[in-house]
């Protein structure tokens, strides 16, 4: 009975104690291209990433954001001037997607702050950091954001080989139309600059599919906006393609669905867990919109001549299964 009593006290302790630890501490996950290149289309193929396969970070909650970026700059080897952050929120369809960068304010304040942004009890942070690289593959200063810009990310599928991967993500303007990127898209997915293909939105309601992306309306005509995902591939219509089972990426994913049903699970995460919620018509101010229109338009360029062969890059090995989070003193 005494060493019950003794067992029991310990597992009480215990609880007391990271019940403690989690006033103090935060959990950061910090999501990045290569956890996104290490999972799709092979533990996931809808959304973007399982959080719970990411590199966390356990930071005291007075910790200033820009200390922790140092400590991601030890982890990741990019530096902290490189780095940008986005806050992840669940939509009203339960997709849970990068929706906004984080403000320097916000970087400047401890990281415990964020409770009070969104108004709620957050037990986990999680963001996705945003690097650029340069054609050596070094990280180099982040584009900059213009107010209309949206982040997209995008999802190559081979027909021939019935694949489905991760090839990078592009700032887009929301008055340009996907004609406009159809470039970049091929230098991404290692095609001739003048391969013709066919672009659908990945969307969940009430079920994942794919609608097609129609190359004539502007990507906000299209009702495109932050962490949307983009999925593309060869024209179905050519010949190498005509007796292949899914030779388009809508019929491969339905396929995907209904053999594997396990992997809607990740919308189920958001479900059944407490996030920050992103509610439509809520806009924030981006602190750099005020920035002369000669300046928006050298960014553009700069984007152009960055944009590089991401998927190889992305096929690297990943720090993405990391048990448990380091703690930051």
């Amino acid at each position: 009975m005494q060493e019950r009593l003794k067992k029991d006290w310990e597992v009480k302790k215990l609880k007391n104690k990271e019940k403690e630890d989690a006033q103090l501490y935060t959990i950061i996950k910090v999501i990045r291209d290569e956890d996104l290149a290490e999972q799709i289309g092979k533990d996931i193929y809808f959304n973007l990433v399982d959080h719970g396969k990411v590199r966390s970070f356990c930071v005291q909650k007075q910790t200033s954001f820009n200390v922790f970026k140092e400590e991601v700059a030890k982890e990741f080897g990019i530096p902290a001037r490189f780095q940008r952050f986005w806050l992840w929120a669940k939509r009203l369809n339960h997709t849970y997607r990068p929706f906004r960068p984080l403000t320097y304010i916000e970087e400047a304040a401890p990281v415990g702050q964020f409770r009070d942004v969104f108004g709620i009890h957050i037990a986990e942070l999680e963001l996705f950091l945003e690097v650029e690289r340069g054609p050596d593959l070094r990280p180099i200063a982040p584009l900059k954001k213009r107010k209309d810009d949206i982040l997209l990310f995008f999802k190559l599928y081979d027909p021939e080989r019935m694949e489905l991967r991760y090839v990078g993500r592009l700032l887009v303007n929301c008055t340009d139309k996907p004609s406009q990127i159809l470039t970049k898209l091929n230098k991404l997915a290692g095609y001739d600059p003048d391969e013709e293909i066919e672009l659908y939105e990945e969307v969940f309601e009430p079920n994942v599919k794919c609608l097609p992306v129609d190359m004539k309306l502007t990507f906000q005509e299209s009702e495109l906006e932050n962490g949307d995902i983009i999925c593309f591939q060869k024209d179905s219509s050519m010949d190498i393609v005509k007796q292949i089972p899914f030779r388009d990426v809508c019929s491969y994913l339905e396929y995907v669905h209904k053999r594997y049903p396990y992997v809607a699970s990740s919308f189920e995460y958001v479900h059944n867990r407490q996030v920050p919620f992103c509610h439509p018509g809520i806009e924030f101010e981006d602190e750099d919109s005020s920035e002369e229109d000669s300046e928006d338009e050298d960014s553009s360029e700069e984007q152009n001549e960055n944009i590089t062969a991401e998927a190889s890059h992305y096929e690297g090995t990943s720090k993405a299964n990391a048990s448990k989070p380091t703690k930051l003193s």
